[in-house]
């Protein structure tokens, strides 16, 4: 991460920054459904067996997705990072589409912006491994 804050390298700074932004609100995410899965839910929503299910997806998908990020980081393996945080920018897209098509406005702007940050990122990323 050091050479990537290194002002005399030709790595922009805010890459590393994305990606353990991006990474820990991930975990964040897996952690909040994880231990208290209303917090996903529209008020009065009831918590069944179908949303503990889904809960769950949610919860190894991120901590899966944002724990590879931060290690790959880590290890500055960048062409890792790179496809990882392409990965992660697509889920956020999709995310804030179907935030969007089911009305939670609210949301869609912070997941919209953390998705093409990745997605920039990713491209970055990507030109810092062919060099």
């Amino acid at each position: 991460m050091r050479d990537m804050l290194d002002h005399r390298s030709n790595k922009p700074w805010w890459l590393p920054v994305i990606v353990a932004v991006g990474g820990g609100l991930m975990i964040l995410g897996a952690v909040i459904a994880l231990l208290n899965p209303a917090m996903l839910l529209s008020k009065g929503a009831e918590i069944n067996g179908a949303v503990r299910v889904y809960a769950g997806y949610l919860v190894s998908r991120n901590l899966a997705i944002g724990g590879l990020l931060l290690g790959a980081l880590v290890r500055r393996a960048r062409g890792a990072l790179s496809v990882l945080m392409l990965l992660a920018g697509v889920i956020q897209i999709l995310d804030a589409v179907i935030d969007g098509a089911e009305g939670r406005w609210v949301l869609v702007p912070g997941v919209a912006v953390l998705g093409i940050a990745f997605l920039f990122g990713a491209n970055e990323a990507s030109k810092a491994s062919e060099r």
